[in-house]
């Protein structure tokens, strides 16, 4: 009779086993389609996007407590970029960018025969990583909100008053080649995938480099774009 009873015991002990092995490997299985899913939905929630405009650069200038601008000069952008989302209406866009920068109105030491009426023109590849908000309008469109850091590497520098141009360059006794700082954005995305949108570029590094004073780049820039 013992023997009896220890077989039902036994037999019922592998029964309750193979019911949590099964509900073992059924969420096991569950985990799984749900990353699938999630993955899969990531990537078709993953856009592209490009935009292109015109840049209004100046420089700042600070010597102490003293601080003073140039003038605003003209130039252009162009920014292709990644918008992956990572929560509701919450996305990371991490980018590539040409950035046009300078400024007009400066006096270059270094340069006298182009007078005190300099206009400077910086070109740099950036890489932006921006964080953008978006904000619902129904079925037209959204406003979007976004801001973070950026990374750039000086391409060109030259120097133009009137029909006098000079290759200022990036290097030791010139302007650094690197530069770094926040971006801000904001701007209206329709429903089809075109957009408008403004920026501000605030610069933190000195790019003169001196122990006299500092000198980092400011930029405003309007444009259009699409995201696929």
């Amino acid at each position: 009779m013992d023997n009896y009873f220890s077989l039902v015991f036994q037999e019922i002990l592998t029964y309750f086993r193979f019911i949590y092995n099964l509900l073992l490997m059924k969420r096991k299985l569950l985990s799984i389609a749900a990353l699938l899913c999630f993955i899969t939905g990531a990537k078709a929630q993953t856009s592209y996007g490009f935009k292109a405009g015109a840049t209004f650069p100046k420089m700042t200038a600070s010597l102490g407590s003293v601080s003073v601008s140039t003038e605003s000069s003209t130039s252009f952008y162009l920014t292709g970029y990644l918008d992956a989302p990572l929560a509701n209406n919450f996305s990371i866009q991490p980018g590539l960018s040409l950035q046009g920068k300078g400024g007009k109105g400066l006096t270059l030491i270094d340069f006298e025969e182009l007078g005190n009426n300099v206009k400077l023109d910086l070109m740099y590849l950036e890489l932006p990583v921006n964080f953008v908000y978006s904000i619902p309008t129904g079925n037209s469109g959204n406003v979007f909100l976004g801001a973070g850091p950026y990374a750039g590497l000086g391409l060109s520098a030259k120097a133009k008053a009137e029909n006098v141009k000079i290759d200022v360059g990036f290097g030791d006794n010139k302007l650094k080649r690197f530069d770094a700082g926040i971006n801000f954005l904001a701007g209206y995305r329709l429903s089809n995938g075109f957009l408008i949108n403004g920026g501000y570029g605030l610069g933190l590094v000195d790019m003169a480099g001196g122990e006299g004073g500092s000198l980092k780049n400011r930029v405003f820039s309007i444009g259009i774009g699409y995201q696929l």
